[in-house]
């Protein structure tokens, strides 16, 4: 609800008299005592006129010099300087931001009576407890736990005022100013209050060369934590970009799987069904996570090779012999753009070698047995089952047990792993025959999770790296070689 204009009229005069009050209260209270040591009198000014650009930026809020200051000023000086220093400071930040002539009343008067206030209950608490200047060790405890309390009160009496000037002259209600504004910026005032009150006690303790040995190390600490703080923003930026490009190039596998969907209605399904077919299979295995995790990406894009197909392909019923070269080769297709992704070379050899049979006439390189990674043996397996049983093949479908019994043949002729399509079958007859049959590419794919996983920098420690790195990788660009290579030492091993 807008506040009325005479409202308005009415606080203004309010804190015009505030103002006005507390210049009167100074100018009756003054002493030239207040005014010693000389030093610590310049050294405060300075702080405090310095302060915006001393102060630190931090996760949790400003730390802020010129609080800092004051606080120093309202416990080691008096009111008067205090509220000095306070005016001082004020005036210098409401010109260089240009505030309109009732920001200034609300800031003169705010950071005027509240300086001011804090110093005279300093004072009046410190005196009545004889802790002023006392050097003993309890008394000095007292004299912090003062300082502390009466910090507290000023902050929470500065904020009732600010927010009272908001809710008048801008309208912003009370509750929302709490919390916009009251608990962000609590943690950095807090800070600068335990800050203020560990320099105070050092200071009634030990004398001024404490205070000002204590107010140079704070400075070098603003400047280590400063140049911190800048190196983090950089590598929040570098971090910022890497996911920017991890994200391009994971949606352009993203993309490609799309459009291979819109060619054919079944391979967005079928990716998904494999994907979490082939990551419980490799869970039941006592597969860890990051394994687990390459298997479930590699179903996801397994077929994404078969992009490259023509349509005479990608819808024959019978590939023709003429064809067939085209065929064998979307493993290759799909690990090439696959490996293009940094981390992701696995996943590439998973794909590359899911059309592999254990007893070496699978294609492209002819491995044999455990020469083929598991991650393409659990491929080829949960593959085979969700095409075999899946409505829209255009084959036969079968019935879930129709299609164990064809895994178990596919295992006694040579072309899967016996021991895994046991495993595999078990865990259907555990969690049901058709428990992947309803996933969703996006919702597998977990596109937002994959992005910061693969941005997120690696561990240069080789005893943190995957089995992938520590494996030697076949060189993707020389496929002729690779299989060259693997099929001789078949025939040696024959």
């Amino acid at each position: 609800m807008p506040v009325p204009n005479l409202t308005r009229r009415l606080f203004w005069t309010a804190e015009l008299l505030l103002l006005v009050g507390t210049l009167t209260g100074a100018a009756w209270v003054s002493s030239t005592a207040e005014w010693q040591p000389f030093v610590l009198v310049v050294l405060l000014l300075v702080l405090t006129l310095l302060g915006d650009w001393l102060s630190i930026e931090t996760p949790a809020g400003e730390l802020s010099c010129a609080l800092v200051a004051i606080v120093l000023a309202m416990a080691l000086l008096g009111p008067v300087p205090a509220m000095a220093f306070s005016i001082a400071g004020t005036i210098l930040t409401s010109a260089s931001r240009r505030l309109t002539p009732t920001q200034w009343l609300s800031g003169l008067a705010t950071f005027a009576s509240v300086p001011f206030a804090g110093g005279l209950m300093v004072r009046s608490l410190a005196m009545d407890a004889h802790v002023l200047h006392n050097q003993h060790e309890s008394q000095s405890v007292i004299f912090g736990l003062i300082v502390l309390g009466v910090f507290v009160l000023t902050v929470g009496l500065n904020f009732i005022l600010f927010a009272l000037h908001k809710r008048v002259d801008e309208d912003r209600p009370l509750l929302r100013q709490i919390r916009e504004l009251f608990f962000p910026l609590l943690p950095g005032q807090l800070a600068a209050g335990m800050l203020a009150t560990l320099l105070a006690v050092a200071y009634a303790s030990v004398g001024l060369p404490m205070l000002i040995g204590s107010i140079a190390v704070l400075l070098i600490l603003r400047q280590l934590t400063v140049a911190l703080l800048r190196s983090e923003d950089r590598a929040e930026e570098l971090q910022a970009r890497s996911r920017q490009l991890v994200g391009l190039q994971l949606g352009v596998l993203r993309t490609l799987v799309r459009a291979l969907g819109m060619r054919d209605k079944t391979s967005g399904r079928h990716a998904a069904s494999v994907a979490r077919y082939a990551k419980a299979l490799a869970s039941e295995l006592g597969c860890d996570e990051e394994q687990c995790d390459v298997v479930h990406a590699a179903g996801l894009l397994h077929e994404i090779g078969k992009f490259t197909w023509p349509d005479r392909v990608l819808h024959a019923e019978t590939i023709a012999e003429e064809d067939m070269a085209i065929v064998k080769n979307h493993p290759q297709e799909g690990s090439i753009l696959v490996g293009a992704l940094d981390g992701y070379g696995d996943v590439a050899d998973a794909i590359l070698y899911h059309h592999e049979r254990v007893d070496g006439r699978g294609y492209p390189a002819g491995l044999i047995g455990s020469e083929i990674p598991l991650a393409s043996r659990i491929l080829a397996i949960c593959s085979i089952y969700d095409t075999v049983i899946a409505r829209e093949s255009y084959r036969a479908q079968m019935t879930p047990e129709e299609a164990m019994a064809e895994l178990r043949h596919g295992a006694e002729n040579g072309q899967l792993d016996p021991e895994l399509v046991e495993s595999f079958v078990a865990l259907l007859e555990r969690e049901g025959p058709t428990f992947a049959q309803d996933a969703d590419f996006e919702i597998e794919l977990e596109f937002e999770r994959r992005v910061r996983t693969m941005a997120e920098p690696r561990s240069s420690d080789p005893d943190e790296r995957s089995s992938h790195a520590k494996r030697p990788q076949p060189q993707r660009g020389d496929w002729r070689s690779t299989v060259r290579e693997l099929g001789q030492r078949t025939l040696n091993r024959g």
